[in-house]
């Protein structure tokens, strides 16, 4: 592997360094979406029995909005309703839709910058195959005629030339599908979980109004 990072040349170490940060981008986001950090299978049903014959107390609504991003949204609800109990269905809807958008804002945190090296990754491959091009022919560059230019180039800076140029493209689309891939990917189950919040919201302020109803 030193072999070959010396043979690519300097236009690989930002592609080495993307190549770090968008490892480090995907475990941490494989942590941070797991469903039990986000959205509990169990957790809405929990939420309803727990408030069904009355509004919890502050102690349980903070355990729930520490259990998951869910239970986050859904203890805005309970939090209204245990400050305000004669607020509107609108101020509840707000409330809970404010804690829902910073829980979205969470949830996609990391994912432009892992789409930017989705994109990057291959220009800077270009760059190295650029680079590389520009060493084949500075070493046919000969110091006289054409024929000597032909005859007398440096093979080695040649061979190094070849190197960078083909090493580079290769590395740029080896960090780089590996990214696009990922990002898609997390994109997906971003966009899952936000449904899957919205319906459970939604869900919770209907039993929430019925419980005030009582």
């Amino acid at each position: 592997m030193l072999s070959i990072i010396q043979a690519a040349g300097w236009p690989i170490w930002p592609l080495i360094a993307c190549s770090v940060l968008g490892m480090a981008l995907i475990f941490e986001r494989f942590v941070a979406l797991k469903t039990a950090r986000v959205a509990p299978p169990k957790l809405l049903d929990e939420a309803i029995t727990v408030s069904s014959k009355a509004v919890p107390t502050p102690d349980v609504v903070n355990q729930l909005a520490q259990n998951s991003a869910l239970g986050e949204v859904l203890a805005s609800g309970l939090r209204t309703l245990n400050s305000n109990p004669q607020c509107s269905e609108t101020d509840l809807r707000a409330a809970m839709e404010g804690a829902g958008r910073a829980v979205a804002h969470r949830l996609e945190k990391y994912l432009s910058a892992l789409a930017t090296i989705a994109s990057a990754a291959p220009l800077l491959g270009l760059l190295g195959t650029v680079i590389g091009m520009i060493e084949i022919f500075g070493s046919q560059a000969g110091s006289g005629g054409v024929g000597q230019a032909m005859g007398g180039g440096n093979p080695a800076q040649l061979a190094h030339g070849i190197s960078i140029a083909l090493y580079n493209t290769a590395f740029g689309l080896i960090v780089a599908i590996p990214a696009l891939i990922f990002w898609r990917y997390f994109r997906a189950r971003v966009d899952a979980y936000l449904l899957t919040l919205e319906l459970a919201s939604e869900q919770f302020v209907r039993h929430i109004l019925r419980l005030r109803k009582k």
